[in-house]
């Protein structure tokens, strides 16, 4: 671990050269370049200096130890000793959490794909609950978001809503979002005042670029038509809507929220690349995948996530038993507390299995 660290380190002030550079400095392309590569290392090498600085300090002390000291100062080495000892243990941990293999999409701006699953109409006012939940995420991030296409139900609710939250970090911070969402409450439509179950799907993708999927303009088919609104009724007259069929795999994308259908094609091209990056990773992935869906779990769509309980103004994160009685902090986008769990979570799943 310590050879890699020096690598890592000699590497950092390789980079501090390069970006010192009267060249660089005026080649922006090749200095964001530079720029962005020392940003992803820079954590790593200051936890590796205060690591060798805490080691520094163990020698120092243990060799005060070495001398005649009165009680007193034999008391204040020996515990100073021991507060070193520990914070070079932390660092040694935290060190490990760096090392571990960075997933290449983290940095990637999602698609967000929500759709009503058991519960009827309810379903897909919960559906809606958890998009307006992720918009007030986004915005707390200050994450731009665009709505690529939806489905709406006649009271207010979405069949389906794809959507893209454009910002540094999404995806690191919601793909473990990907799976069901279950919520029990007395539904608006329920005049009775029974408790009901309802359920929601939740997909997180990774935006795919060009360069990412190639896509063969021979095997998609294009299909255009009138754009639609709640119930199934035209809102407009001229055909904007677009569908592309995606033939080898028979993955379909529509989108009609634009009024131009340029517009419409371009988003919906921008799902169909997600979604074809993401099945391509899954078949590659394999056994990892699995591996990485039976500790925290994510891409699993058909695996139950998580609970919003509204009598008890509790969520429930059932694959860690985190259970928070923050209800309408978390439905407001006050998701940190759980992303963070899933995350240390994650990350503690990996260190064990990379012992």
């Amino acid at each position: 671990m310590l050879n890699r660290l020096d690598e890592i380190e000699k590497k950092y002030e390789e980079l501090s050269e390069l970006l010192a550079k009267p060249e660089v400095i005026a080649n922006q392309a090749e200095y964001q370049k530079y720029a962005k590569n020392q940003a992803s290392i820079e954590d790593t090498v200051i936890t590796y200096r205060e690591y060798k600085k805490v080691v520094a300090q163990i020698n120092d002390t243990k060799a005060l130890l070495q001398e005649d000291l009165d009680p007193e100062m034999q008391e204040m080495a020996e515990l100073e000793l021991d507060e070193l000892k520990k914070r070079l243990a932390e660092l040694e941990q935290e060190l490990k959490r760096l090392l571990l293999p960075k997933d290449p999409n983290d940095e990637k701006n999602v698609i967000m794909e929500i759709r009503a699953g058991a519960g009827g109409e309810e379903a897909a006012l919960f559906a809606a609950v958890l998009y307006k939940m992720y918009i007030k995420y986004a915005e707390k991030h200050n994450w731009k978001t665009e709505i690529l296409s939806a489905n709406y139900t006649d009271i207010g609710g979405f069949k389906e809503i794809i959507f893209m939250i454009e910002g540094r970090g999404a995806y690191s911070r919601l793909k473990f979002e990907s799976g069901v969402h279950r919520v029990q409450r007395i539904p608006t439509t329920e005049s009775g005042g029974r408790i009901h179950t309802s359920t929601a799907t939740v997909a997180v993708l990774p935006e795919a670029e060009e360069v990412d999927v190639e896509i063969n303009p021979n095997d998609i088919r294009i299909d255009i038509f009138c754009s639609s609104g709640p119930g199934g009724q035209s809102v407009n007259t001229t055909q904007s809507a677009v569908r592309i069929t995606h033939l080898p795999t028979g993955i379909v994308v529509s989108c009609q929220d634009e009024k131009s259908q340029l517009k419409n094609k371009d988003k919906a091209m921008k799902v169909l690349r997600a979604r074809l990056l993401e099945k391509a990773q899954q078949e590659a992935l394999g056994e990892i995948a699995q591996e990485r869906r039976s500790q925290v779990g994510t891409g699993d769509r058909s695996e139950r996530i998580r609970t919003y309980n509204y009598p008890q103004g509790r969520v429930s994160d059932h694959r860690i038993g985190l259970t928070l009685h923050k209800l309408d902090e978390i439905l407001l986008g006050e998701l940190d507390e759980i992303i963070d769990a899933l995350i240390t979570a994650d990350q503690a799943e990996r260190l064990k299995a990379s012992v």
